[in-house]
């Protein structure tokens, strides 16, 4: 059971380590500032940012996913600790 736990957990940890790194390097190139005569780099902008939104709700879901499983493994040591007591 804890294998397989600590498994998933792991996994889940390593999603959501690639997803943010995806996330960094695709806006590493954003600019925080345009100007409106560049049209070139305005439909750039907007690629990335398309990127970025891409991602974001995949990144919320595993970060969701994470913290219900990292409960759930904190959770199952509770009841482990509280049973070695009784």
């Amino acid at each position: 059971m804890t294998i397989v736990m600590w498994s998933v957990w792991g996994a889940l940890v390593l999603v959501m380590a690639v997803l943010y790194l995806y996330r960094a390097s695709v806006s590493k190139n954003e600019e925080d500032q345009l100007f409106l005569t560049d049209t070139n780099q305005k439909v750039a902008q907007a690629a990335i940012l398309d990127k970025v939104h891409k991602v974001q709700p995949i990144l919320r879901g595993a970060s969701w996913m994470l913290g219900i499983v990292t409960l759930f493994v904190v959770g199952y040591y509770i009841v482990d600790v509280i049973n070695q007591f009784k």
